[in-house]
């Protein structure tokens, strides 16, 4: 199989199913031009994909992860834009945060169809922070274009979260490692600071949980839960077994009624990765998530057809 994508000298797999082409795109957003990759099947699905880029990364992602992704789904007949939004990578504009992406990801999904008519809907993929702006965008936006989402570790970073899963995940499993003790003993650890660390996860993890009702209305974890409430199509939740993010969003959903009613909807799947880390480093736990991405993708297109 031959793959015509500029920089890329060839992508011959002896699971792929067509031709593809690989190309960069320049597009405006608000007077900034942004940057992108597009990977176009021969003979595109209805459905395609958008990935969103966390910070700090550009359209790449961690060890290529990105890359990787879009070329193994457009083997298989999905066409992927992956794109940085303002003040990331190469694309133009201020420093944003990933709660202030809303208009970036919809003239990025504006891209993708024109550079792929025979797309009509799209999946929103994203990582960390990526997919937490995911959920923004769709309380924000309200897109009938969206056909499913990808969310992987989202990032639901507070004080009161963090501490416990510190607690919970870290200082549990290192209490218990021999090897602690002994460069605590050694003289190889600061024993005032790591006590100091530790009380203050306490103090913090043991502070009044708040419901989500009581969170001020702007708050980028409300927005999530509105625009994930809102969204009636499907859902991939991916978690790393390894990862502090991960564990920290379980935390947060599993303190707030209102997130765990919502995780229980016959529509959101969930698929924990054992061994993985944040990023999902290693090449067997990347290639799990090609699979499982590339799996509900056929699955969704099979039975939600344009």
């Amino acid at each position: 199989m031959r793959c015509a994508s500029r920089g890329h000298a060839g992508c011959r797999s002896a699971h792929a199913s067509m031709n593809y082409a690989e190309r960069p795109l320049v597009f405006d957003c608000e007077g900034e031009h942004l940057i992108g990759v597009i990977a176009t099947p021969e003979a595109p699905s209805a459905v395609g994909v958008l990935v969103i880029v966390g910070g700090p990364q550009y359209r790449a992602g961690s060890h290529r992860q990105f890359v990787r992704l879009a070329r193994r789904l457009a083997l298989e007949g999905f066409a992927v834009l992956r794109f940085d939004y303002r003040g990331m990578g190469d694309a133009g504009g201020g420093t944003r945060t990933f709660e202030d992406c809303s208009t970036d990801i919809a003239v990025a999904i504006d891209a993708l169809f024109a550079h792929s008519p025979a797309t009509k809907r799209v999946v929103l993929w994203g990582l960390c922070d990526a997919a937490s702006a995911a959920l923004i965008y769709l309380r924000q936006r309200r897109d009938a274009r969206i056909a499913g989402l990808v969310l992987l570790n989202p990032w639901v970073r507070s004080a009161e979260t963090l501490s416990k899963t510190h607690l919970k995940h870290y200082y549990g499993k290192r209490l218990r490692d021999p090897d602690f003790w002994t460069k605590l003993f050694s003289g190889h650890l600061r024993a005032h600071d790591a006590l100091r660390a530790l009380v203050d996860n306490v103090r913090n993890s043991v502070a009044r949980p708040r419901s989500e009702s009581a969170l001020a209305p702007t708050t980028f974890h409300s927005d999530m839960l509105e625009g994930w409430r809102a969204f009636r199509g499907p859902t991939l939740l991916v978690l790393s077994a390894e990862d502090l993010t991960a564990k920290e969003f379980v935390e947060y959903a599993q303190a707030n009624p209102v997130w765990v009613e919502l995780l229980q909807r016959p529509d959101i799947e969930r698929c924990e990765i054992a061994g993985a880390d944040h990023t999902f480093s290693s090449s067997p736990s990347s290639a799990t998530v090609e699979t499982q991405t590339l799996r509900w993708l056929n699955a969704l297109h099979s039975a939600r057809p344009p």
